[in-house]
């Protein structure tokens, strides 16, 4: 018996460590396009590096600048903006119209045209960010951009604005075109969702009496939570790190009212030269993005155990 017992886990063990080989490829991209760049920035942000010659090392005087430099924080600051228009906005408009599209627009008009409303709203997410940049600066133009136009035609002169080039303006309306581009993202994501509610929990609830706002607040939003835990979290870290909308939109300006974090560091290694300390600068987003997704990640573990036993 004991013999069988030590070929069994011999048998077990051989097995185990024949796994371990599908996951060196991995590994290697992993180790390559990862581990290695972010130990180099790591390096470079301890040194005096304007991307020629030999970097001085400096120690942590990059870090105390950067913590001390307003533009930073700054940055940070409109990060928190980009949250709201990336993730939070979203999420609550992305759920109230997968909710609409499910139990409204398939019942009464069939299957197809929800999902061609569907596939409409998704369109923004598969338009590269150039041509989306290209679209929205040409709708924002002060002079001729549609939206300017359309004021003027129907008599709202004064309501026209320069929407990019207004240091106090231009955040919002990159936030707007953020919204824009991710609202396909939830309402897909929310629709895959409803479609593993049991219809039955609608039915009973309007039987009861009980209208569309309460099934939404009794019914849907209650099993979507692991949806919007996911939604929230992806779209969070994205907005953190957005980069392609600002320099297509903006390039950080007017002045630096749209500057974000991502394109702070790509300013400091590609326009000024000061490698080392946008490698700081990447160095600390990095670190930022990573605290977030692991506190969003746990709050979203507890969400689904807390699920799954109320469930």
């Amino acid at each position: 018996m004991s013999s069988l017992t030590a070929v069994r886990r011999r048998s077990k063990s051989e097995r185990r460590g024949g796994y371990w080989w599908y996951i060196v490829p991995g590994a290697i991209g992993f180790l390559a396009v990862v581990v290695v760049p972010f130990g180099m920035n790591l390096w470079y942000s301890l040194t005096s590096y304007r991307g020629v010659g030999d970097p001085v090392f400096i120690g942590l005087e990059n870090y105390q600048r950067l913590f001390a430099d307003p533009l930073f924080w700054a940055s940070f600051r409109h990060s928190v903006a980009f949250i709201v228009a990336m993730a939070i906005l979203p999420t609550a408009i992305g759920v109230v119209v997968a909710a609409v599209l499910f139990n409204h627009i398939s019942p009464r008009f069939g299957s197809k045209m929800a999902s061609f409303l569907r596939a409409t709203y998704y369109l923004p997410q598969i338009l590269p960010i150039a041509v989306a940049g290209v679209l929205w600066k040409w709708m924002y133009q002060p002079q001729y951009g549609i939206i300017n136009t359309t004021l003027r035609d129907i008599g709202l002169d004064g309501l026209a604005r320069n929407w990019l080039g207004d240091s106090d303006l231009a955040i919002y309306a990159v936030m707007n075109v953020l919204v824009w581009l991710q609202i396909g993202y939830t309402v897909v994501v929310f629709m895959a969702g409803l479609s593993r509610v049991d219809p039955t929990l609608y039915e009973a609830a309007e039987i009861d009496g009980a209208n569309w706002w309460q099934q939404f607040r009794a019914i849907t939003l209650n099993q979507l939570r692991p949806e919007i835990a996911v939604v929230l979290i992806t779209t969070s870290v994205a907005a953190l790190k957005v980069f392609a909308p600002i320099f297509v939109l903006t390039r950080g300006g007017p002045g630096t009212s749209t500057m974000v974090p991502a394109y702070f560091s790509f300013s400091n290694f590609f326009t000024t030269t000061k490698v080392g300390y946008g490698a700081a600068v990447a160095s600390v987003l990095a670190l930022m993005i990573a605290v977030v997704a692991v506190a969003l990640l746990r709050y979203q573990t507890r969400s689904s155990e807390g699920f799954d036993d109320g469930r």
